[in-house]
């Protein structure tokens, strides 16, 4: 492996985010919010309503189009404490999130649980929701925070997490939920339930940008990513190839694979986006060299072999004829890859993106794509008044 605990120090990736920057609140209107525009070194300053303008016009514009899940619970016991439970991801009967969605009756879910030393061991905790349907929860592996619900109808469970579930807003935005977040922190172009935190690159586009961006002639396309709760996990190791990248669940279709083969200024709408699609060439990769069918990229995957790799055409050409042998038009698989400097990106040739919290991930994975340059715009948007974080203003991404 080419990497070592020296090659990232990670105090490079820091820099000072004044609390005040931080956007509490969505602006009334998506398309409002600022553009800085970064194109292969130059710097300049729009709204996002101007996009359509600033995008490449041979572009390929891929949109997660995941949906959050309403994945923080409340319970309180008879004593009146409070037990707060964060759904992570699906146990049983199924780890697949769409089909952990439909389920009825009962499911298990790994959670983040609040207050679990004052939750008693067999104890069961209540809620009553709204169709006079009552939905129970007992801990089953606390080690594991792996929980059972149990509800006394044929609801599936999204419509039990409709019923009395809380949009889980990022740890950083300090304040109550409020009842605009119900749709402000959904993108608009949202569709497969699983997600626990939006891909907030897409929540600036509004139906109007959308259609102003189709006139011009780019092509939209849209993927999945299930975001989980990891993208927020701050990085505590000193060495960052350490740092643990849960895996997420995506889906692509044939179709995204032929528009891939078939463009090549490839945009990704956030890092979700871009993971997805990056992921994408490395299972081609495991299929080319190893007949691996099961995608399931591991977190190193990409620094594991740097010669005889194949291109990207031909590793999206494996990518379809497995899909065309095998008769999918879906294909669904797992990610945890890690994108950090020196990464030699395979698919996209620009990004759309929020900005993010200092020494994070996805500072590693923007300082990979635009090298050193990633301070130059972080600090320009700190020196124009832009807002930070999921609910902050935009960048779009090309390097040289």
């Amino acid at each position: 492996m080419k990497y070592a605990a020296k090659d990232i120090d990670l105090k490079e990736y820091h820099y000072d985010l004044p609390e005040d920057r931080i956007a509490k609140f969505p602006l009334p209107e998506r398309s409002q919010s600022k553009l800085l525009v970064y194109d292969k070194g130059h710097i300049s300053h729009h709204s996002f309503f101007e996009i359509d303008q600033k995008l490449p016009g041979d572009s390929l514009l891929f949109f997660n189009n995941t949906r959050v899940i309403p994945a923080r619970l409340h319970f309180y016991k008879d004593t009146g404490a409070h037990i707060e439970v964060f759904l992570l991801e699906p146990f049983a009967p199924t780890r697949d999130i769409a089909s952990a969605m439909l389920i009825k009756k009962n499911c298990q879910w790994r959670c983040m649980v609040g207050n679990l030393k004052k939750w008693k061991p067999g104890q069961s905790l209540f809620l009553s929701l709204e169709n006079e349907t009552t939905l129970s929860v007992e801990v089953v592996d606390r080690e594991e925070q792996v929980l059972q619900f149990n509800w006394d109808s044929d609801d599936p469970f999204v419509d039990i997490l409709q019923n009395v579930g809380k949009v889980p807003l990022p740890p950083y935005i300090k304040r109550e939920l409020a009842e605009e977040d119900k749709e402000r922190y959904q993108t608009v172009y949202s569709e497969k339930e699983g997600a626990v935190a939006a891909p907030t690159a897409g929540l600036h586009f509004d139906a109007s940008t959308l259609e102003n961006t189709r006139k011009k002639g780019i092509t939209l396309d849209h993927l999945t990513l299930h975001v989980s709760a990891g993208t927020f996990q701050p990085i505590k190791v000193e060495n960052v190839l350490h740092h643990p990248m849960h895996y997420e669940q995506v889906e692509v279709s044939k179709s995204n694979v032929k528009n891939l083969l078939e463009n090549e200024q490839v945009v990704a709408v956030g890092t979700t986006s871009m993971r997805t699609l990056e992921s994408l060439y490395w299972y081609g990769v495991d299929l080319v060299l190893q007949n691996k069918t099961q995608f399931d990229v591991e977190k190193l995957r990409p620094y594991q072999q740097e010669t005889g790799l194949p291109t990207t055409q031909q590793s999206l050409e494996a990518v379809w004829e497995h899909m065309d042998k095998n008769n999918l038009e879906k294909l669904g698989g797992l990610t945890e890859i890690f994108i950090v400097p020196g990464y030699h990106f395979k698919v996209c040739k620009g990004l759309i993106t929020n900005y993010h919290l200092p020494g994070s991930t996805l500072i590693l994975l923007i300082a990979a794509f635009i090298g050193e340059d990633w301070k130059k715009v972080y600090q320009q948007a700190l020196d124009n008044d832009y807002r930070f974080l999921s609910y902050g203003d935009s960048s779009l991404l090309i390097p040289a």
